[in-house]
């Protein structure tokens, strides 16, 4: 897991196989590369077998190539993000060391694989992000941006998703719920997940221990007391909606900003998605986190109040900013580009009236990283709800997630709550002042 700070350039990958890349947040890849190169020579030794030479694609695959062959400027597109990638060390290898995926057919038979599989804990880590993997160095190139960006292209994304989610959601997702070597209760992963049964709802002794599909075990519930509401009466105090990493703090937040330079300002306007709302927090404050790959995947609320409103925003999966493209590439993309996602990617936003007069209307934005990254909200427009009460949960993908406060609230956040501080759920994270 991410332990280090998060380094405004990325450093050059250098040669040593067992080099560690500690600015992988959330545990979403393996630091190391040997792992990773691992991982994707079985994957294309796999999908490259002869024996594997007829099998057809998956229509909606096939409808993805069609797409790219029928649509020109696709066409070109998906041409030139392989095209632009250096030809040299090292970029002439992926972000696994592997010769680089240089072609999107390439690209579509290990997509075609991938929505049939479910992430195993294999080489003592996680790939959790495969798609990912083979789009990192594309997707810090011009006509990656320009692909990524596209909703035709988010399209198609979007369907091989809901495929890849309902083979995630099914009984046959089970077969990595197991003990086995790479398996998510053999002892890898359970040093990854100590004390597994005493954290999470489960039965040890039933099959896969008794969850339904990888998406059950990926949505996994806290055991009752193991994250007590904290101040649950107090209104004055915020808690903590997820269990998760602080990424930044902002304060004075703009209506709108240039959020694709380098610094990733916040755009309110446009992470609220030109909401009415935007205006009201206008030189606020915003504070992101990010959740790890093996922990809890829900969110909570953080104050008491009620549900004014739910937006779910349709948005990117692979865009990252252009601050982490050529000639730096961010070898974790777009873990490096949250606040820039938290106004392209795909979303949702669920604003809360707070019982507090001095906070007043607040926002939670749930935001997808790549991958299938669902936002499943279980709450309501009007519904009254308490601090700790659920509001909703990620299905299986990178996340990140912001709360965003008004300019009249001042907020002082706790000592222990800054930059890459690991926050539990529920936690008290700041109080807040009374006018």
């Amino acid at each position: 897991m991410f332990t280090g700070h998060i380094p405004q350039h990325v450093p050059h990958l250098g040669h040593t196989t067992g080099q560690l890349i500690n600015h992988r947040v959330g545990g979403w890849l393996p630091c190391k590369h040997d792992t990773l190169k691992s991982w994707l020579d079985r994957k294309i030794t796999f999908v490259e077998h002869p024996s594997r030479r007829d099998i057809p694609f998956h229509p909606v695959i096939r409808k993805f190539q069609t797409f790219i062959e029928t649509d020109a400027v696709a066409y070109m597109g998906f041409h030139q993000m392989f095209e632009q990638v250096p030809a040299k060390y090292p970029y002439n290898k992926d972000p696994m060391c592997k010769p680089q995926v240089r072609n999107y057919i390439l690209m579509l038979k290990l997509f075609n694989h991938i929505i049939e599989t479910a992430p195993s804990y294999e080489g003592g880590d996680l790939v959790g992000f495969p798609i990912n993997a083979i789009l990192d160095w594309p997707m810090g190139t011009p006509a990656g941006m320009a692909m990524f960006s596209s909703d035709a292209v988010n399209v198609h994304f979007k369907a091989m998703f809901d495929v890849w989610a309902a083979f995630l959601t099914s009984r046959a997702s089970c077969g990595v719920l197991t003990d086995a070597a790479d398996g998510w209760f053999g002892s890898a992963a359970r040093a990854a997940i100590p004390d597994f049964e005493k954290t999470y709802v489960c039965d040890p002794h039933a099959d896969f221990h008794g969850f339904k599909s990888w998406d059950d075990f990926f949505t996994r519930q806290f055991r009752p007391g193991v994250r007590p509401v904290q101040f649950s009466a107090d209104d004055d105090i915020i808690n903590s909606a997820c269990e998760s990493t602080v990424y930044r703090i902002a304060r004075q937040a703009k209506e709108t900003d240039q959020f694709w330079l380098k610094g990733q300002a916040y755009s309110l306007f446009h992470m609220l998605n030109h909401d009415e709302y935007a205006k009201q927090f206008a030189g606020g404050t915003v504070y992101q986190a990010f959740l790890s790959a093996t922990k809890y995947h829900r969110w909570h609320s953080p104050v008491n109040g009620r549900i004014v409103g739910i937006v779910t925003v349709p948005g990117t999966y692979y865009a990252e900013s252009t601050a982490g493209g050529f000639p730096h590439p961010d070898p974790a993309a777009p873990n490096l580009s949250q606040a820039f996602i938290t106004s392209v990617a795909a979303r949702t936003i669920i604003y809360i009236q707070a019982n507090n007069s001095t906070i007043g209307l607040m926002a939670f934005i749930a935001v997808g990283m790549a991958e299938v990254s669902t936002c499943e909200v279980t709450v309501k427009a009007g519904d009254e709800v308490k601090k700790g009460e659920e509001l909703g949960m990620f299905h299986f993908g990178g996340s990140t997630h912001c709360l965003v406060f008004g300019p009249q609230v001042k907020i002082d956040f706790e000592s222990d709550v800054g930059v890459n501080a690991e926050v539990h759920l529920n936690m008290p994270i700041a109080t807040v002042s009374r006018a």
